[in-house]
Protein backbone atom coordinates (compact mmCIF):
# COMPACT_ATOMS: atom_id res chain seq x y z
CA UNK A 1 0.00 0.00 0.00
CA UNK A 2 1.24 3.49 -0.83
CA UNK A 3 0.44 6.40 1.46
CA UNK A 4 0.73 9.94 0.16
CA UNK A 5 1.45 12.81 2.53
CA UNK A 6 2.98 16.25 2.59
CA UNK A 7 5.85 15.36 4.95
CA UNK A 8 7.47 12.06 5.92
CA UNK A 9 9.45 12.10 9.18
CA UNK A 10 12.07 9.36 9.46
CA UNK A 11 12.51 8.38 13.11
CA UNK A 12 10.03 8.35 15.99
CA UNK A 13 12.36 9.06 18.89
CA UNK A 14 12.19 12.42 20.63
CA UNK A 15 13.40 14.25 17.52
CA UNK A 16 10.90 12.70 15.14
CA UNK A 17 7.97 12.76 17.57
CA UNK A 18 8.50 16.41 18.51
CA UNK A 19 8.89 17.79 14.99
CA UNK A 20 5.94 15.69 13.78
CA UNK A 21 3.79 17.20 16.54
CA UNK A 22 4.77 20.70 15.41
CA UNK A 23 4.22 19.96 11.70
CA UNK A 24 1.00 17.94 11.85
CA UNK A 25 -1.40 20.86 12.52
CA UNK A 26 -0.22 22.44 9.25
CA UNK A 27 0.37 19.47 6.91
CA UNK A 28 -0.30 15.76 6.47
CA UNK A 29 2.50 13.84 8.20
CA UNK A 30 3.64 10.22 8.22
CA UNK A 31 6.25 9.08 10.77
CA UNK A 32 8.25 5.97 9.88
CA UNK A 33 10.22 4.16 12.57
CA UNK A 34 12.63 1.26 11.99
CA UNK A 35 12.09 -0.31 15.41
CA UNK A 36 8.98 -2.02 16.76
CA UNK A 37 8.42 0.81 19.22
CA UNK A 38 9.23 4.54 19.18
CA UNK A 39 12.13 5.79 21.29
CA UNK A 40 13.95 2.47 21.53
CA UNK A 41 17.47 3.90 21.17
CA UNK A 42 18.69 7.29 22.50
CA UNK A 43 15.33 8.51 23.81
CA UNK A 44 14.69 5.43 25.91
CA UNK A 45 18.21 5.44 27.39
CA UNK A 46 18.60 9.07 28.39
CA UNK A 47 20.10 10.05 31.75
CA UNK A 48 17.13 12.41 31.96
CA UNK A 49 18.26 15.84 33.03
CA UNK A 50 17.77 19.43 31.85
CA UNK A 51 21.02 21.29 32.39
CA UNK A 52 21.59 24.80 31.08
CA UNK A 53 25.28 24.44 30.17
CA UNK A 54 24.98 21.03 28.54
CA UNK A 55 26.12 21.21 24.92
CA UNK A 56 28.01 24.49 25.18
CA UNK A 57 27.13 28.21 24.88
CA UNK A 58 25.59 27.88 21.40
CA UNK A 59 23.13 25.27 22.67
CA UNK A 60 22.14 27.34 25.73
CA UNK A 61 19.56 29.40 23.73
CA UNK A 62 17.72 26.21 22.73
CA UNK A 63 17.79 24.90 26.30
CA UNK A 64 16.57 28.15 27.87
CA UNK A 65 13.83 28.53 25.26
CA UNK A 66 12.61 24.99 26.03
CA UNK A 67 12.51 25.40 29.81
CA UNK A 68 9.15 27.21 30.17
CA UNK A 69 7.37 24.64 27.97
CA UNK A 70 8.75 21.74 30.01
CA UNK A 71 7.82 23.43 33.27
CA UNK A 72 4.28 24.17 32.10
CA UNK A 73 3.85 20.47 31.33
CA UNK A 74 5.11 19.60 34.83
CA UNK A 75 7.97 17.53 33.42
CA UNK A 76 10.86 19.14 35.32
CA UNK A 77 11.76 18.38 38.93
CA UNK A 78 14.26 20.65 40.62
CA UNK A 79 17.66 19.01 41.09
CA UNK A 80 20.53 21.50 40.79
CA UNK A 81 23.94 20.64 39.39
CA UNK A 82 27.54 20.96 40.51
CA UNK A 83 30.54 20.90 38.20
CA UNK A 84 33.30 19.78 40.57
CA UNK A 85 37.08 20.03 40.29
CA UNK A 86 40.18 19.07 42.24
CA UNK A 87 42.77 21.53 43.47
CA UNK A 88 44.69 21.23 40.20
CA UNK A 89 41.50 21.92 38.18
CA UNK A 90 41.12 25.55 39.23
CA UNK A 91 42.08 26.76 35.74
CA UNK A 92 39.39 24.53 34.21
CA UNK A 93 36.82 26.01 36.59
CA UNK A 94 37.82 29.54 35.57
CA UNK A 95 37.69 28.63 31.88
CA UNK A 96 34.20 27.18 32.34
CA UNK A 97 32.96 30.34 34.05
CA UNK A 98 34.40 32.50 31.29
CA UNK A 99 33.02 30.29 28.54
CA UNK A 100 29.44 30.62 29.77
CA UNK A 101 29.63 34.25 30.92
CA UNK A 102 26.88 36.14 29.12
CA UNK A 103 25.26 32.96 27.75
CA UNK A 104 22.17 33.31 29.92
CA UNK A 105 22.96 30.24 32.02
CA UNK A 106 22.73 30.81 35.78
CA UNK A 107 26.04 29.71 37.28
CA UNK A 108 28.02 30.53 40.41
CA UNK A 109 31.43 29.57 41.74
CA UNK A 110 31.55 27.57 44.98
CA UNK A 111 34.37 26.38 47.24
CA UNK A 112 35.09 23.41 49.51
CA UNK A 113 32.70 24.25 52.35
CA UNK A 114 29.76 24.43 49.95
CA UNK A 115 30.74 21.09 48.38
CA UNK A 116 30.76 19.40 51.78
CA UNK A 117 27.22 20.64 52.44
CA UNK A 118 25.98 19.50 49.03
CA UNK A 119 27.84 16.17 48.60
CA UNK A 120 28.09 14.10 51.80
CA UNK A 121 31.34 12.16 51.95
CA UNK A 122 33.15 14.17 49.29
CA UNK A 123 36.82 13.24 49.48
CA UNK A 124 39.65 15.67 50.27
CA UNK A 125 41.12 17.50 47.30
CA UNK A 126 37.84 18.31 45.60
CA UNK A 127 37.97 22.00 46.42
CA UNK A 128 36.30 23.79 43.51
CA UNK A 129 32.83 23.78 41.96
CA UNK A 130 30.44 25.66 39.75
CA UNK A 131 26.82 25.59 40.85
CA UNK A 132 23.96 25.55 38.37
CA UNK A 133 20.82 25.76 40.52
CA UNK A 134 18.31 25.60 37.64
CA UNK A 135 19.26 22.02 36.64
CA UNK A 136 16.31 19.64 36.83
CA UNK A 137 15.32 16.04 36.15
CA UNK A 138 13.19 15.49 33.04
CA UNK A 139 10.41 12.93 32.74
CA UNK A 140 11.64 11.79 29.33
CA UNK A 141 9.00 9.11 28.76
CA UNK A 142 6.18 11.55 29.52
CA UNK A 143 7.63 14.17 27.17
CA UNK A 144 8.01 11.60 24.38
CA UNK A 145 4.44 10.40 24.85
CA UNK A 146 3.21 14.00 24.94
CA UNK A 147 4.65 14.62 21.49
CA UNK A 148 3.44 11.31 20.04
CA UNK A 149 -0.06 12.06 21.37
CA UNK A 150 0.01 15.60 19.95
CA UNK A 151 1.14 14.30 16.57
CA UNK A 152 -1.60 11.65 16.45
CA UNK A 153 -4.26 14.12 17.58
CA UNK A 154 -3.31 16.40 14.68
CA UNK A 155 -3.63 13.53 12.19
CA UNK A 156 -0.07 12.22 11.90
CA UNK A 157 0.26 8.54 11.05
CA UNK A 158 2.92 6.42 12.78
CA UNK A 159 4.35 3.28 11.20
CA UNK A 160 6.72 1.13 13.28
CA UNK A 161 8.89 -1.78 12.12
CA UNK A 162 9.16 0.25 8.92
CA UNK A 163 12.83 0.77 8.14
CA UNK A 164 13.43 2.86 5.03
CA UNK A 165 14.98 0.61 2.38
CA UNK A 166 14.77 2.97 -0.59
CA UNK A 167 14.41 6.75 -0.89
CA UNK A 168 14.28 8.33 -4.32
CA UNK A 169 13.38 11.77 -5.63
CA UNK A 170 10.94 12.05 -8.55
CA UNK A 171 8.91 14.81 -10.14
CA UNK A 172 6.06 13.92 -7.77
CA UNK A 173 8.19 14.11 -4.62
CA UNK A 174 10.03 11.54 -2.52
CA UNK A 175 9.21 7.86 -3.03
CA UNK A 176 10.01 5.74 0.00
CA UNK A 177 9.99 1.94 0.16
CA UNK A 178 9.65 0.50 3.66
CA UNK A 179 10.80 -2.82 5.12
CA UNK A 180 7.19 -3.71 5.97
CA UNK A 181 6.35 -3.78 2.25
CA UNK A 182 4.51 -0.47 2.21
CA UNK A 183 5.44 2.70 0.35
CA UNK A 184 5.17 6.39 1.17
CA UNK A 185 5.23 9.35 -1.20
CA UNK A 186 5.93 12.73 0.37
CA UNK A 187 6.74 16.23 -0.79
CA UNK A 188 9.32 16.69 1.98
CA UNK A 189 11.40 14.19 3.93
CA UNK A 190 12.61 15.06 7.46
CA UNK A 191 15.73 13.22 8.55
CA UNK A 192 15.18 12.74 12.29
CA UNK A 193 16.96 9.39 12.36
CA UNK A 194 19.47 10.23 15.10
CA UNK A 195 22.56 8.02 14.83
CA UNK A 196 21.33 6.85 11.41
CA UNK A 197 20.96 10.40 10.02
CA UNK A 198 23.88 10.16 7.59
CA UNK A 199 22.73 6.74 6.40
CA UNK A 200 19.31 8.16 5.56
CA UNK A 201 20.95 11.11 3.77
CA UNK A 202 22.97 8.74 1.60
CA UNK A 203 19.79 6.87 0.65
CA UNK A 204 18.37 10.22 -0.49
CA UNK A 205 21.45 11.08 -2.51
CA UNK A 206 22.40 13.90 -0.13
CA UNK A 207 25.98 14.30 1.05
CA UNK A 208 26.80 12.95 4.51
CA UNK A 209 27.53 15.67 7.03
CA UNK A 210 29.83 13.58 9.18
CA UNK A 211 27.29 12.98 11.93
CA UNK A 212 29.08 10.53 14.20
CA UNK A 213 27.37 8.16 16.67
CA UNK A 214 29.14 8.01 20.03
CA UNK A 215 28.56 5.44 22.77
CA UNK A 216 27.62 6.75 26.23
CA UNK A 217 27.53 4.31 29.17
CA UNK A 218 25.43 4.48 32.35
CA UNK A 219 25.46 2.18 35.39
CA UNK A 220 23.00 1.92 38.26
CA UNK A 221 24.73 1.32 41.60
CA UNK A 222 23.57 0.41 45.09
CA UNK A 223 25.79 2.29 47.54
CA UNK A 224 26.26 2.64 51.27
CA UNK A 225 25.17 5.16 52.23
CA UNK A 226 22.43 5.56 49.63
CA UNK A 227 22.59 8.91 47.84
CA UNK A 228 20.46 11.66 49.38
CA UNK A 229 17.31 12.36 47.39
CA UNK A 230 18.32 16.03 47.13
CA UNK A 231 21.85 15.34 45.88
CA UNK A 232 22.57 17.55 42.87
CA UNK A 233 23.70 16.21 39.54
CA UNK A 234 27.49 16.01 39.98
CA UNK A 235 29.67 16.48 36.89
CA UNK A 236 33.45 16.50 36.61
CA UNK A 237 34.71 19.84 35.27
CA UNK A 238 37.15 17.88 33.07
CA UNK A 239 34.45 15.59 31.65
CA UNK A 240 35.45 12.29 33.28
CA UNK A 241 32.18 11.35 35.01
CA UNK A 242 28.76 12.44 36.15
CA UNK A 243 26.35 10.92 38.66
CA UNK A 244 22.93 11.62 40.16
CA UNK A 245 20.48 9.92 42.53
CA UNK A 246 17.57 7.94 41.12
CA UNK A 247 15.08 6.18 43.43
CA UNK A 248 17.64 5.51 46.14
CA UNK A 249 20.34 4.41 43.70
CA UNK A 250 23.19 6.16 41.88
CA UNK A 251 23.13 6.62 38.11
CA UNK A 252 26.77 6.94 37.08
CA UNK A 253 28.46 7.54 33.74
CA UNK A 254 32.16 7.74 32.83
CA UNK A 255 31.13 10.49 30.39
CA UNK A 256 32.46 8.31 27.57
CA UNK A 257 32.09 9.24 23.92
CA UNK A 258 33.37 6.25 21.97
CA UNK A 259 32.91 6.44 18.17
CA UNK A 260 30.86 3.52 16.92
CA UNK A 261 28.61 2.42 14.10
CA UNK A 262 24.89 3.13 14.40
CA UNK A 263 23.56 -0.01 16.10
CA UNK A 264 21.76 -1.36 19.16
CA UNK A 265 24.71 -0.43 21.35
CA UNK A 266 25.68 -2.29 24.55
CA UNK A 267 27.88 -1.21 27.48
CA UNK A 268 31.50 -2.32 27.72
CA UNK A 269 32.81 -3.79 30.98
CA UNK A 270 35.91 -1.58 30.87
CA UNK A 271 33.79 1.59 30.73
CA UNK A 272 31.75 0.44 33.74
CA UNK A 273 34.90 -0.36 35.73
CA UNK A 274 36.41 3.01 34.82
CA UNK A 275 33.25 4.82 35.90
CA UNK A 276 33.21 3.12 39.30
CA UNK A 277 36.92 3.79 39.84
CA UNK A 278 36.40 7.49 39.13
CA UNK A 279 33.31 7.62 41.35
CA UNK A 280 35.19 6.11 44.30
CA UNK A 281 37.79 8.87 44.03
CA UNK A 282 35.09 11.53 44.54
CA UNK A 283 33.08 10.21 47.49
CA UNK A 284 33.75 7.75 50.30
CA UNK A 285 30.57 5.75 49.70
CA UNK A 286 30.92 1.98 49.36
CA UNK A 287 29.67 0.47 46.10
CA UNK A 288 27.68 -2.58 47.18
CA UNK A 289 26.34 -3.74 43.83
CA UNK A 290 26.18 -2.97 40.15
CA UNK A 291 22.47 -3.47 39.59
CA UNK A 292 21.99 -2.42 35.99
CA UNK A 293 24.00 -1.08 33.06
CA UNK A 294 23.15 0.25 29.64
CA UNK A 295 24.52 2.32 26.80
CA UNK A 296 23.01 4.69 24.29
CA UNK A 297 24.09 6.57 21.20
CA UNK A 298 24.66 10.30 20.97
CA UNK A 299 25.18 11.67 17.48
CA UNK A 300 27.11 14.86 16.72
CA UNK A 301 27.92 16.89 13.64
CA UNK A 302 31.63 17.78 13.32
CA UNK A 303 31.17 21.11 15.16
CA UNK A 304 28.92 19.47 17.82
CA UNK A 305 25.98 21.75 17.02
CA UNK A 306 22.60 20.48 15.81
CA UNK A 307 21.59 20.59 12.15
CA UNK A 308 18.20 22.08 11.23
CA UNK A 309 17.31 23.00 7.66
CA UNK A 310 16.95 21.99 4.01
CA UNK A 311 19.85 20.30 2.28
CA UNK A 312 21.29 22.44 -0.51
CA UNK A 313 22.00 19.38 -2.67
CA UNK A 314 18.77 17.42 -2.23
CA UNK A 315 15.59 19.49 -2.76
CA UNK A 316 12.90 18.68 -0.23
CA UNK A 317 15.29 16.91 2.16
CA UNK A 318 15.26 18.51 5.63
CA UNK A 319 17.82 17.80 8.34
CA UNK A 320 16.73 17.54 11.98
CA UNK A 321 19.71 15.74 13.43
CA UNK A 322 23.06 15.95 15.21
CA UNK A 323 21.47 16.74 18.57
CA UNK A 324 23.99 14.88 20.68
CA UNK A 325 23.03 14.35 24.31
CA UNK A 326 21.03 17.57 24.51
CA UNK A 327 18.23 16.58 22.11
CA UNK A 328 15.83 15.77 24.96
CA UNK A 329 16.25 19.00 26.90
CA UNK A 330 16.07 21.19 23.77
CA UNK A 331 13.22 19.30 22.09
CA UNK A 332 10.46 21.94 22.54
CA UNK A 333 12.39 24.85 21.04
CA UNK A 334 14.24 22.76 18.46
CA UNK A 335 11.08 21.16 17.07
CA UNK A 336 9.14 24.43 17.01
CA UNK A 337 12.04 26.23 15.34
CA UNK A 338 12.63 23.51 12.75
CA UNK A 339 8.93 23.35 11.87
CA UNK A 340 8.89 27.10 11.35
CA UNK A 341 11.93 26.87 9.06
CA UNK A 342 10.44 24.01 7.07
CA UNK A 343 6.96 25.55 6.65
CA UNK A 344 8.04 29.20 6.40
CA UNK A 345 6.08 30.12 9.52
CA UNK A 346 6.87 33.24 11.57
CA UNK A 347 8.89 32.97 14.76
CA UNK A 348 7.11 33.08 18.09
CA UNK A 349 8.11 33.86 21.69
CA UNK A 350 9.85 30.50 22.04
CA UNK A 351 12.04 30.83 18.95
CA UNK A 352 12.45 34.56 18.31
CA UNK A 353 16.01 34.66 19.66
CA UNK A 354 17.35 31.57 17.88
CA UNK A 355 19.93 31.99 15.10
CA UNK A 356 19.03 29.89 12.04
CA UNK A 357 22.51 30.27 10.50
CA UNK A 358 24.12 28.73 13.58
CA UNK A 359 22.32 25.41 13.03
CA UNK A 360 21.91 25.40 9.25
CA UNK A 361 23.32 22.53 7.16
CA UNK A 362 24.60 25.22 4.81
CA UNK A 363 27.57 25.67 7.15
CA UNK A 364 28.92 22.37 5.81
CA UNK A 365 28.26 23.13 2.13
Amino acid sequence: MKRECDIAVIGAGMAGASIAAELAPHASVTIVEAEAQPGYHATGRSAAFWEECYGGPDVVPLTLASGPYLRELGLLRERGALYVGRREDEAAIEAFLQRFAGSGATIERLHRAALERSIPGVRPGWDHAVSEPACADIDVAALHQHYLKRARAAGAQLRCSARVDRLERSAAGWDMALADGNEVRAGVVVDAAGAWADSVARLAGAASLGIQPLRRTVAQLRTSPAPPDDLPLVLDICGRFYFKPESGRVWLSPHDETPTEACDVAPEELDIAEAIARFEKVVDWRVEALEHKWAGLRSFAPDRLPVYGFDVRAPGFFWFAGQGGFGIQTAPAAARFAAQLLLGLPRDAMTERLDAALYSPDRFA
